[in-house]
This record gives C-alpha cells, structure tokens and sequence, in this order.
C-alpha cells in the first residue's frame, strides 16, 4: 500500500467531485488516499509526508488558483523526490476545439511552476448556472454558446468524463506500484464506474 495526497483547488467545486474520484480509485486498489482542498487555506500539508502527489486545479478566466501555484513553488523539492501526477479540470477540456487551448494551460502553469510532473489528465470541468450570479451567469452564457454550441444553458452542465478520471488514477497508481515495488491488487477495472 502506498500513501497518495491528492491537493486541489477548486472554484466552483468540480475539481473537488474530480478529486474524490480519484481518492476513492486509489482507495479501490488498497491504497491509503488522502483529499486537501489547498484554496481553503491547508498551508500545513507537507508533501514529504506521501510516498505520491497528485496536484488538481482548474481554470478560470485562463488563470489556475494562485494557492495551488503556490503550493507546487514551495513544495516543488518535494514534488521531484516522489512521483506525481497533475490534473486540470477546465471548460476548454469540454470540447475538441479547446484541446490545444487546455494544453497550453498545463504547458503555462508547468512553466511557471517549475514542475514536471509524471502524469498529466485534463478533464472537462462542469456550468453551474444555477449557482452564478446574474452577471456570471450572463458571461458564461454567451462563454458556453461561443465554446460548446449545443449546451443548453437554462440548466446546469457536467462535461467530466469520469471514467477517464478513475482511468488516469489507476494509471498514476499503477506508476506508483511499479516505482516502489508493490504489487498491484485484484481489482476489477469496471467496478465502481
């Protein structure tokens, strides 16, 4: 069994969902997972104390959250003793067209982190217009119609591929065993999904 921290940040709350499914995944195959949301102020996570880090943030206005920018410049000694993984949850992540522009995301916040991570995922992040005031709402509206054409958006949307999340969690975990030697356990890769 290997130790997992898997530390986020999230704005409006799908990096968090995404976060729990690949904290429950590693869980499925008998590792000890633990979930830190860094944008609620955990500043006493100490990376060193895991045999593995998975870092998760997503986009707004083509910016990741400045705690979790943070996070990964301080702990970036760390980061590089251990494996680790990083995964974006973003709306340009929802459709074919925003491909590139969500690569360029993770190429920025790599570059200005100075990190280079073992693994990288990007997941389509989720609309909450039931959540957003009447400006946001208005702006990721005309966001949603020019990005994803077809969405309707007098209701709220989910574009998380969740069986890519516990795929590229079972993919981080299998790195994981191979690089400490563990053996990987019996666990049917349909369960759960």
């Amino acid at each position: 069994m290997a130790s997992f921290l898997v530390a986020y940040g999230t704005g409006e709350g799908q990096t968090a969902k995404v976060a729990d499914r690949i904290v429950a995944t590693l869980g499925d195959r008998g590792h000890d997972a633990t979930a830190v949301n860094i944008t609620a102020g955990a500043e006493d996570v100490d990376a060193t104390e895991y045999d593995a880090v998975l870092v998760g943030a997503s986009v707004r206005v083509g910016k990741h959250q400045g705690a979790v920018v943070d996070f990964v410049t301080d702990e970036r000694e760390a980061l590089s003793a251990r494996p680790t993984a990083f995964f974006q949850v973003s709306l340009a992540s929802a459709s074919d067209r925003g491909v590139e522009q969500a690569a360029e995301y993770v190429e920025s916040f790599c570059s200005e982190t100075g990190w280079n991570p073992d693994r990288i995922a990007q997941f389509g992040g989720a609309l909450r217009f039931s959540e957003y005031g009447f400006l946001t709402r208005l702006a990721m509206k005309l966001i949603a119609k020019r990005r994803l054409p077809g969405v309707d958006t007098t209701r709220d949307s989910e574009f998380t591929d969740w069986h890519a999340a516990a795929d590229f969690a079972d993919d981080v975990a299998a790195f994981v065993e191979g690089r400490h030697g563990i053996d990987a356990p019996n666990v049917d890769a349909s369960e759960g999904r």
